[in-house]
């Protein structure tokens, strides 16, 4: 399997399901009469990250995982989000950015050295993928929905999972 396929595909269904959320928790704040906003600044735990740095860092483990695994440069994206349309747009802006890759573009990159910074040493792609970059990338949305669930926006586990890629017969 060409690590594309781990990727560029799971990254951006997933966060386009973020954006279904957003839609549920808007309705939801609407229909008790309080400002959607309040919810970017929600945590599980004092010592957690909000909802929007959970959204931040989602949107961050897609864009770090196609630049190593792909060999290009990870755009930059400042963590300025404080509304509901801002966490929408960096949604967008990193879903077109996976768009711009195609399945050439991660060939090689099972065997790719990958070193985020903060690493003390490489990993090769294919266990960065498995064993760093999914899941994390999955903690951060896992930890979203999470706060979005705690909030008592009525969100259940097709909302996380979304379509599924059923064969054709």
């Amino acid at each position: 399997m060409n690590l594309y396929d781990a990727t560029v595909p799971i990254f951006s269904k997933h966060l386009k399901a973020v954006n279904q959320w957003l839609d549920k928790a808007t309705a939801f704040a609407e229909s008790k009469k309080f400002d959607v906003e309040t919810l970017l600044q929600a945590r599980l735990a004092p010592d957690q990250h909000p909802l929007v740095r959970q959204i931040q860092a989602a949107c961050d483990q897609a864009k770090y995982a196609v630049a190593y695994l792909s060999g290009k440069p990870a755009p930059s994206h400042p963590d300025t989000e404080k509304t509901v349309a801002e966490a929408r747009a960096r949604i967008k802006t990193m879903v077109d950015h996976l768009a711009t890759f195609t399945r050439e573009d991660f060939n090689g990159a099972e065997e790719r050295a990958c070193k985020p910074s903060w690493l003390p040493a490489p990993m090769r792609g294919g266990d960065y993928l498995d064993h760093l970059a999914l899941p994390n990338f999955h903690f951060h949305l896992t930890t979203a929905y999470s706060i979005l669930r705690h909030n008592g926006v009525d969100l259940g586990k097709q909302d996380y999972i979304t379509e599924l890629p059923f064969q054709k017969a």
